[in-house]
């Protein structure tokens, strides 16, 4: 039997001053969590961010911080992933050409947990919203983005995974089943993309965020990483630091002890 090759771990990367300046990053789920730290960092970092998340509210929260932290003023890009249609994905394309002519970093962060259930008991109806939202809404976006990509070096698409997403593990559901799908898509899409874009996965691990505190509700936060801990992880495989890395599964912090 083959021994498995280790996760490679990106634990808090230091990136290089022009990594990311002038770059134009879409971030989904960019209202909380993971991906308003993310969107914050890369904007931070000189970044041309455009913000995707289900209300304008919520988006505009996110840029009056990135503002106020001296970062160039954020695009909104709303988008309700569990309702959107492929014409909703076509027009949000079309909104980024015509703003930038280009994208040059996609990171699908938004996601739903669902329930906490046995395949036998889990909710026909959440399966399916499961499924869509973390699986069938980051394809449609990737394909309708992907030409914005192709004209651009050194462009690169981050999926967000997970570790029950690599092995299976009892009532974790449509989450755990959408994130083995999520490594399935990232790598196809990086097999037939060669390299432009860069297409990778990356497992964000025990975070502080709302997500993971509906999965184990009696676990104590403090312990965990913060999304701010996290966020140079994914900016950095959508930075120019990482032209060598494509096709890879990742881990953003090294695992915890047991």
């Amino acid at each position: 039997m083959t021994a498995t090759a280790p996760i490679r771990v990106i634990d808090r990367p230091t990136l290089s001053d022009n990594a990311l300046r002038g770059r134009v990053i879409l971030v989904t789920g960019a209202n909380r969590g993971i991906g308003r730290a993310v969107a914050q960092y890369c904007a931070a970092a000189g970044a041309q961010v455009v913000l995707s998340g289900r209300t304008v509210k919520g988006l505009e929260k996110v840029d009056d911080e990135i503002r106020a932290a001296g970062g160039e003023p954020a695009s909104l890009l709303p988008l309700d992933l569990l309702k959107a249609t492929v014409d909703d994905y076509r027009a949000a394309a079309d909104a980024v050409r015509e703003a930038f002519g280009r994208i040059d970093g996609l990171a699908h962060i938004a996601g739903l947990l669902g329930e906490m259930s046995r395949i036998e008991d889990y909710p026909p109806m959440t399966w399916h919203n499961v499924m869509h939202v973390n699986v069938s809404a980051p394809f449609l976006l990737t394909q309708a983005m992907l030409p914005l990509m192709s004209g651009s070096p050194g462009s690169s698409i981050v999926f967000t995974s997970s570790g029950v997403g690599r092995a299976g593990r009892a009532h974790w559901g449509a989450y755990a089943v959408s994130k083995f799908a999520t490594e399935g898509l990232m790598q196809t899409l990086a097999d037939e993309c060669d390299g432009q874009p860069r297409v990778n996965a990356l497992n964000p691990g025990a975070t502080r965020t709302v997500m993971r505190r509906s999965a184990y509700p009696a676990e104590d936060p403090t312990v965990l990483a913060t999304p701010a801990d996290i966020a140079p992880a994914f900016a950095y495989l959508l930075s120019t630091d990482s032209a060598d890395i494509h096709g890879q599964t990742l881990d953003a912090q090294p695992p915890r002890k047991k």
